[in-house]
């Protein structure tokens, strides 16, 4: 089974960092869905480099430039084909502007898709266009959307110089040119079946190596300029006798004036197509680029207010720093003071307890009042007054003796 449009389109969207992951995310949807054919296929697929996944974009989001693009290549290959150097002149001018507008696509497109503009490869973007103008398989490619390389091209352009042209033999009657037209009648042949000599292949200097020569009619004298070219007369318009050659001559250049104006016409519509696509799509960039910019402005003023307000924080808590340092600095005195006091007091204490050890006398550690130790009381008269007796003699006086002893 061949694999949908809409999933290849999806796939050749993606850029090429994230192709990878989303052709085996599809990979194991196909799976998921028994759709092994399918999933085979996928896993198939190739990734493109960047170049080639910018020409891919304008295929798959911008296909009706690409068209703009097939139809000057059109008007391109009939300008060339006949000859009309300066219609070639005008539409190579076109082509430029047309793929100069096609490159700037690319790049927005990329652009949109995520993907930084600062390095693409435009350069093989506008190569890989130009190619599309001359070479219609190329042209192809590119419209398909699933290119993998870029292509270049550097065959198309203004008619190559020096031009072919045919050589009369020295040697030999010059016979009748081939008409294309005659080769349904028999190849190597002319009007009446005489035998014509083919003509041999083509020199860098432009003349045939087989020595093909032009006839008018029969033997006539050859050109003065001693060229040895035949001098050969130009072909009536189909249906105009010998007579009213002048009027076919009129009727031809008709003709060709009529499809220079129409190739302008379509040249011109295409270019302004262009342009006015170019302008939109600078337009666009340009609202984006405005957008961002009021964007970037918001912020910077939110970013100022807040500056602001923690400028004002900032010096409100310096200001309570500052007084919480005085605080801490009277504090520090004021401890400084106590500590003096505290010794003073220290030293005045330390004088005082020893004068009075050397006086003597005990300190009194305790309160104001003197603390007095009360008496046991006695259970009788007698044992008081043998008390007092035991207390005079204990101080030394003598002592008395108790009657009936």
């Amino acid at each position: 089974m061949s694999l949908g449009a809409d999933l290849l389109r999806r796939l050749y969207a993606e850029p090429p960092d994230r192709f990878t992951a989303a052709r085996d995310a599809a990979v194991a949807e196909a799976r998921a869905r028994g759709d092994v054919a399918g999933a085979k296929e996928t896993a198939a697929l190739r990734k493109p480099v960047i170049a080639a996944w910018l020409v891919n974009l304008l295929a798959i989001r911008r296909p009706d430039l690409l068209a703009d693009l097939a139809a000057l290549a059109g008007e391109m290959r009939a300008a060339q084909r006949e000859l009309r150097g300066a219609d070639l002149r005008e539409l190579s001018g076109q082509r430029r502007r047309l793929v100069a507008s096609l490159v700037a696509e690319a790049r927005t497109l990329a652009g949109a898709a995520g993907v930084s503009t600062a390095k693409l490869p435009l350069t093989e973007v506008e190569d890989t266009l130009t190619a599309a103008l001359s070479d219609e398989e190329i042209a192809a490619s590119v419209r398909s959307g699933r290119l993998l390389r870029p292509v270049s091209y550097a065959g198309f352009g203004e008619v190559p110089r020096p031009r072919l042209r045919l050589v009369a033999a020295p040697d030999a009657e010059s016979p009748e040119v081939d008409d294309p037209g005659d080769e349904g009648a028999g190849a190597g042949r002319d009007g009446a079946g005489r035998a014509r000599p083919a003509a041999g292949p083509v020199s860098a200097t432009g003349r045939a190596d087989g020595g093909v020569r032009g006839r008018r009619g029969g033997s006539g004298p050859r050109t003065p300029g001693g060229s040895g070219d035949p001098a050969v007369r130009p072909a009536s318009a189909p249906g105009v006798d010998a007579e009213d050659e002048p009027a076919g001559r009129t009727v031809i250049a008709g003709r060709s004036s009529a499809r220079k104006a129409e190739a302008a016409r379509k040249a011109e519509d295409a270019a302004r197509r262009a342009l006015e696509r170019a302008e939109r799509a600078a337009l666009r960039d340009r609202e984006r680029a405005e957008a961002d910019l009021a964007t970037a402005e918001g912020a910077e003023r939110a970013a100022v207010a807040a500056v602001a307000d923690l400028s004002e924080r900032i010096a409100a808590l310096q200001a309570e720093r500052n007084e919480a340092d005085h605080e801490v600095s009277r504090r520090k005195l004021a401890r400084k003071t106590a500590e003096r006091a505290a010794s003073a007091a220290r030293r005045r204490h330390g004088d005082a307890a020893a004068a009075l050890e050397a006086s003597g006398a005990t300190p009194d550690r305790g309160a104001a009042e003197p603390f007095v130790e009360p008496a046991a009381p006695f259970a009788d008269g007698g044992r008081r007054k043998g008390a007092a007796r035991r207390g005079r003699t204990d101080r030394g006086g003598p002592a008395k003796a108790e009657s009936g002893a």
